[in-house]
């Protein structure tokens, strides 16, 4: 019976201290030398380290064992962790995404980081309007080949002497794209060339074939522009609007918007032509001389026509000889721009004349009435006609 009770005790001990070895290992470095089975007494110095030596990185190898996240999460969240975020498109929790605006820049006064007022900017502007880059087609677009080079080029100008010039007089002209024959103006389709719109050709011109434009401030073409400097013109003017503090009424951000500029807010041209008739020819020979787009801009609720630049036409037909016109009746009997320019193929009203104007005015600084004022500028039509023909009366 003595010998069975000892047998059980043994083996209960030997059982606890395999147990205690095992607990011990979790803990143990990799490459450690193992553990005694036995305790050592108390006064006899061990040269095996202690089981837990370091305990923040053990813990942390133990936790990333285990697979904890949230301790993982705990451990990591703060700088580093926004460090780390990936660079690439999209967004995520610490930055962000592609469609968000970005972090306000808070400037620092006074020494204190947090006293500053935060700037947010917007862009309103109309996307895959008139300064968007074109799509090429990949394919051929139409039924019929047309791989043909279309390399045109505008007719020269018949020469013109002064000494010839026997009856000269200047006209201004504005054609409105709103009216049905001149709706090709505001055609907007799109092809290899960009937008259609005759605004977005006149813009294509300035960018790719080196055609200067010339500041509004006069039609003398006096002032040249600079490719930005147009550009900036289309995108409309800053709206700046403070924002202030609901509680305390601190101005904390300011917020800065670029007031949209639509495609199709560009629907008037003005022309600036010289009508000669030429006594060597016995003809009246009609000059274009320069082209300006009109937008239609609303300041503080009323609406106002403002003139952004002028074009020289005799540097502008080259590039005209690149676009074709929407014909809505037969899309194959296309003419190019300068053809239509050429052949007078557009509906235009008269707004300013050299013909009896000593005051160099406009009409509408003369004739109040809109309806008087269009009978007006058909008089002048009228008067430079019979010009012409009194002088082939016998």
């Amino acid at each position: 019976m003595k010998k069975l009770l000892f047998s059980g005790l043994v083996g209960s001990l030997v059982l606890v201290l395999c147990t205690g070895a095992i607990a011990q290992s979790k803990y143990r470095k990799s490459g450690a030398a193992p553990t005694p089975a036995v305790a050592a007494p108390a006064t006899t110095t061990s040269t095996t380290p202690a089981p837990i030596a370091k305990p923040s990185n053990t813990k942390a190898t133990a936790q990333k064992n285990s697979g904890s996240q949230v301790a993982s999460a705990n451990n990591n969240i703060g700088s580093d962790t926004i460090k780390k975020a990936p660079s690439g498109p999209g967004s995520s929790r610490y930055r962000p995404g592609n469609n968000t605006p970005a972090a306000p820049s808070v400037s620092a006064s006074n020494g204190n980081a947090g006293s500053g007022v935060a700037t947010i900017s917007y862009d309103t502007t109309i996307q895959g309007g008139f300064d968007a880059k074109p799509e090429i087609s990949l394919r051929n677009n139409y039924a019929v080949d047309r791989s043909q080079v279309r390399d045109r080029k505008p007719l020269a100008y018949e020469d013109l002497r002064e000494d010839d010039a026997l009856y000269s007089q200047f006209v201004w002209r504005e054609i409105d794209g709103r009216e049905k024959i001149n709706q090709s103006f505001m055609y907007p389709g799109k092809d290899n060339n960009g937008d259609q719109r005759f605004f977005s050709i006149l813009l294509s011109a300035i960018k790719n074939d080196s055609v200067v434009a010339f500041s509004a401030d006069n039609d003398r073409f006096t002032i040249p522009l600079t490719t930005n400097q147009v550009m900036a013109l289309t995108g409309g003017a800053l709206d700046t609007q403070e924002v202030a503090d609901p509680i305390t009424g601190v101005i904390d951000k300011v917020v800065t918007k670029k007031a949209k500029f639509s495609p199709d807010s560009v629907y008037t041209f003005r022309i600036k032509e010289q009508i000669v008739f030429d006594k060597e020819a016995s003809r009246l020979f009609t000059r274009i001389i320069g082209i300006a787009p009109i937008a239609k801009q609303v300041a503080a609720g009323k609406s106002f026509a403002r003139v952004l630049f002028w074009v020289y036409y005799p540097d502008l037909r080259p590039s005209l000889t690149k676009f074709e016109v929407y014909n809505p009746k037969n899309f194959s009997a296309r003419m190019t721009w300068e053809e239509l320019f050429e052949s007078r193929f557009f509906s235009s009203n008269i707004i300013k004349t050299t013909l009896g104007n000593p005051g160099d005015k406009n009409l509408i600084a003369l004739i109040k009435d809109p309806l008087y004022r269009l009978l007006e500028g058909e008089n002048i039509k009228q008067k430079i006609f019979n010009y012409e023909q009194d002088l082939w009366q016998h």
